[in-house]
């Protein structure tokens, strides 16, 4: 049985967590993007088939890259963080099969309609954007996370020659900014049933 987490996870991963929109400057050690990967590559994703694709653009040539891809303000409240990640899915995943899911080796054949291949690889690689987030929450970092950019552009630079569609961008540090009250959520009657 797994114990619940205290109150102070909760709040750090979910609770008080927001995403932000100014970052400390700053420069990380190449050791906390390993971290969050590592973190992030645990959790589950169907088959284990593990489409996520990630690139942590953390040099000031890497950033201004993916940022001249961004709309304006998105670009604007980026360029700061210390990572701005790509997070990618890649429509080849199926070739790494017989390696995450090495008792059925053969599994890489229920990949081969194209729409369950790309439904597959996007549903999955979103879920470890997902979890990059939390990895990121959990080590001390705030997020950012966003769609406001020109998919095909980015994709023709940063994938161009490969089977890897971006899914959506993500800035990673220590925010700075001072986030307006939270928006509303949605009550448990609106959004859920119990059957």
């Amino acid at each position: 049985m797994t114990d619940r987490l205290d109150d102070t996870a909760l709040s750090q991963l979910f609770l008080s967590a927001r995403s932000r929109n100014a970052w400390r400057k700053e420069v990380l050690p190449d050791a906390v993007w390993h971290e969050v990967y590592d973190l992030l590559r645990m959790g589950s994703t169907s088959a284990n088939v593990s489409p996520g694709r990630f690139i942590f653009c953390t040099s000031d040539a890497a950033k201004a890259r993916v940022a001249a891809h961004m709309s304006a303000t998105n670009a604007a409240k980026s360029i700061d963080a210390p990572a701005i990640v790509i997070i990618a899915q890649d429509l080849d995943f199926a070739q790494k099969i017989p390696e995450l899911f090495p008792h059925n080796p053969g599994a890489q054949h229920w990949f081969g309609d194209p729409k369950v291949r790309q439904d597959t690889a996007f549903r999955n690689a979103t879920l470890q954007g997902a979890y990059l987030m939390l990895a990121a929450r959990a080590v001390g970092l705030d997020c950012g996370p966003m769609s406001g950019y020109d998919q095909a552009a980015l994709d023709a630079d940063f994938f161009a020659g490969t089977n890897i569609q971006s899914n959506f961008l993500c800035t990673l540090g220590h925010g700075i900014d001072e986030p307006f009250p939270r928006l509303p959520r949605l009550a448990f009657e609106d959004a859920c049933q119990i059957l």
